[in-house]
């Protein structure tokens, strides 16, 4: 077997997005994964009856549209997307619940007198999506290109990340709405490192929409695996990497991995230094997931949730705050934050005609071992009466069996690193390119490096673009689009 000029080690979607940039910019790639499939938090599969496509980890993608690696690529060029009018959803106990339509002033609207105080926190953020998103794909020791945006961004995040958080609202419709996309952080509530990232997924939803893949989030992964293949690149599945010693020679090394595995892998090769930093990164809570095959639609008690690609389930900015306070305190809350995606609502792809699936997700202790098959199904129930009498089957994964089924989710943290403030800003370490190990030729891309967890690609086409130029001498990104003509950005 030849020696290639790249290598890739981790075929999720950051290492498939530094292999399609080297393979475009002209380099022979190998990229090793462990597991027999590509996908690592993407992948789709028949988890619970024959028929019934669950996505085994993500299944909504609000970078989908705002990513500029995915906007490079052609994304949307080349896999049909679900849009849902109403992005996401909050259902309250007593059958209210407050709505996210992609159209803003709508939004506005169903949120009655607190829609001025949405309108007021969103407004200037959605009319500047695309800046926030250039700012969130950037080191943070970057010089901001848009510091207006990001100064607006910042006191948004300080009011609705502190003790301020309620001060613009006296109902429970809006904060609890806003509370729900805090939340995906699966840290303490209020707390500046979840509202950042949180603020942002928001801003999305009004600026593009959290749009679903047709067949499941597999068929991004198998997108940009088809473009690698395309120019060049070979892929081996079922291929642990232990040390580098195993792996041919290549001028650059690019890992899809957290800084453990880098470490175990690469170690004798980093500086000391640069391992302890590695080792003060931190790990956080986790998910355990329950997949859901139904015999038809979830009965909500509001009607409008069946137009709902989201629903965040838990109740009041109370209620939220409440159940992560037990997860960060190593409980398992009796009412816990429920996090659902209703795809094939959506996709008739999904589920053979008149059924559903349903993907749910909730908040643990790092390492979990319960099943939480029937907590989920309670809660779900509380705001669906009826809702057991539709399960026909479920899969369900703890924490634990998360992190056995993808390396990158240490005790079962999807996020592959604490989404704490400092370890947005120095991720996994502070540095001016975060991507790039102090070691000649090997780099780090999974989302323990910027812009952090979230299907996107920036992570990987950050790290190759380093590699491309302190490696290759190639300062020109390549040209990534679907019929080579490129787009100006």
């Amino acid at each position: 077997m030849s020696e290639p000029d790249a290598i890739v080690v981790g075929a999720g979607p950051n290492g498939l997005a530094a292999a399609v940039t080297l393979a475009r910019a002209g380099l022979s790639v190998r990229v090793y994964e462990k597991s027999d499939a590509i996908g690592g938090g993407s992948r789709t599969d028949e988890l619970t009856l024959p028929g019934f496509r669950h996505d085994v980890c993500s299944a909504v993608h609000p970078m989908a549209y705002v990513s500029e690696f995915f906007a490079r690529f052609g994304l949307t060029d080349r896999i049909d997307f679900a849009d849902p009018e109403l992005a996401y959803a909050q259902p309250l106990h007593d059958g209210r619940a407050a709505l996210a339509w992609r159209d803003l002033d709508r939004t506005a609207e169903g949120l009655g007198r607190y829609g001025a105080a949405w309108l007021s926190l969103f407004r200037p953020l959605v009319d500047g999506a695309d800046r926030v998103a250039d700012f969130v794909s950037r080191s943070q020791l970057s010089v901001p290109r848009h510091p207006i945006t990001l100064a607006r961004f910042g006191l948004r995040v300080l009011e609705q990340g502190s003790r301020l958080w309620n001060i613009r609202w006296t109902g429970d419709e809006a904060p609890a709405l806003l509370t729900g996309v805090l939340t995906h952080s699966i840290r303490p509530l209020p707390g500046l490192g979840p509202t950042a990232p949180g603020l942002v997924l928001a801003t999305y939803a009004h600026a593009g929409g959290w749009p679903i893949p047709i067949g499941g989030s597999a068929s991004i992964v198998e997108a940009m695996a088809a473009d690698a293949r395309a120019h060049g690149a070979e892929i081996i599945t079922g291929h642990t990497v232990t040390s580098l010693r195993e792996l041919p020679r290549a001028r650059a090394v690019v890992f899809d991995t957290n800084p453990r595995d880098l470490v175990a892998i690469a170690g004798d090769r980093l500086p000391a230094r640069y391992v302890r930093r590695l080792g003060r990164f931190r790990y956080g809570n986790a998910v355990a997931k329950v997949d859901f095959a139904l015999d038809g639609p979830v009965p909500w008690a509001n009607p409008d949730l069946n137009a709902a690609g989201t629903i965040h389930v838990g109740g009041t900015r109370a209620d939220l705050a409440r159940a992560e306070h037990e997860v960060a305190h190593g409980r398992h809350p009796e009412n816990p934050f429920v996090l659902v995606s209703q795809p094939s609502v959506f996709d008739a792809t999904r589920a053979p005609a008149g059924k559903q699936v349903l993907w749910t997700y909730t908040h643990v202790p790092r390492g979990s071992t319960i099943d939480l098959t029937e907590r989920v199904t309670a809660q779900l129930e509380r705001y669906a009466p009826g809702f057991r009498d539709r399960v026909l089957a479920t899969a369900s994964r703890s924490a634990a069996q998360f992190a056995e089924y993808n390396p990158n989710y240490i005790g079962g943290d999807i996020a592959a690193g604490d989404v704490t403030v400092g370890q947005l800003v120095a991720r996994p370490v502070l540095a001016h390119d975060p991507w790039r190990t102090p070691a000649t030729g090997i780099y780090l891309c999974s989302a323990s490096t910027p812009p952090g967890p979230g299907v996107h690609g920036i992570g990987g086409w950050r790290a190759a673009l380093s590699a491309l130029r302190h490696e290759f001498g190639i300062t020109t990104p390549p040209d990534l689009s679907p019929d080579g003509r490129g787009r100006a950005f």
